[in-house]
């Protein structure tokens, strides 16, 4: 049975919200992200649809290279699943986009947190609701409270997700993008370990 590494990618951006939550959550990063890939090309979250309005929110494809996130900082945490999981997920994935239009952000559930309330939207998410929806049904992983009151930091916290890296976006995506250009340059016979070099 193959084995594969999934991601999650916490930030914290410094916008007004961001700042907000962090009042109440104490926490460095507040918001929360998933990828099925090392290359981190695809990004999924529910957040802002327009970069400079957290009104107008949903399911998104997140682009971490783009100038949003040039100031962000973030930890990025793996966690390995099955084949059988990773199809689930997948697939789950593709139905939330291909309905995309239908859902919307959970904003009113994010500040019920704030007051020990529970509010379940059939069509709503914020960012770690989703994300802990996504791994609740696909049977990666079960939480033990109510999928609407899992902050970003317990998606990680008391789980078996692994802390691969904590620093600024910006250098991470640097450091993935060089080794994906490493990886294709070994493919296409342009680029030699150090060590071929000196031999």
């Amino acid at each position: 049975m193959n084995e594969h590494k999934i991601y999650i990618l916490l930030t914290r951006t410094g916008t007004v919200l961001s700042r907000l939550i962090q009042l109440y959550t104490r926490k460095n990063y507040n918001h929360a992200s998933i990828c099925f890939h090392s290359s981190f090309m695809e990004v999924y979250s529910f957040g802002r649809k327009v970069p400079r309005n957290p009104f107008i929110g949903g399911f998104v494809k997140e682009d971490i290279r783009a100038s949003f996130f040039s100031q962000a900082s973030c930890a990025v945490y793996s966690y390995t699943v099955t084949d059988d999981q990773l199809q689930r997920m997948m697939t789950y994935m593709r139905k939330i986009e291909e309905q995309k239009e239908r859902y919307r952000y959970n904003l009113l559930g994010l500040f019920a947190i704030a007051v020990n309330k529970q509010i379940d939207r059939k069509y709503a998410f914020f960012c770690s609701q989703f994300i802990a929806t996504v791994l609740q049904e696909c049977e990666v992983i079960e939480f033990n409270k109510p999928l609407s009151h899992v902050a970003p930091y317990d998606l990680v916290e008391g789980t078996n997700f692994q802390l691969e890296y904590q620093g600024t976006l910006a250098n991470f995506y640097k450091e993935i993008d060089l080794q994906v250009s490493s990886s294709i340059g070994i493919l296409h016979g342009e680029w030699e370990p150090e060590l071929e070099k000196m031999s």
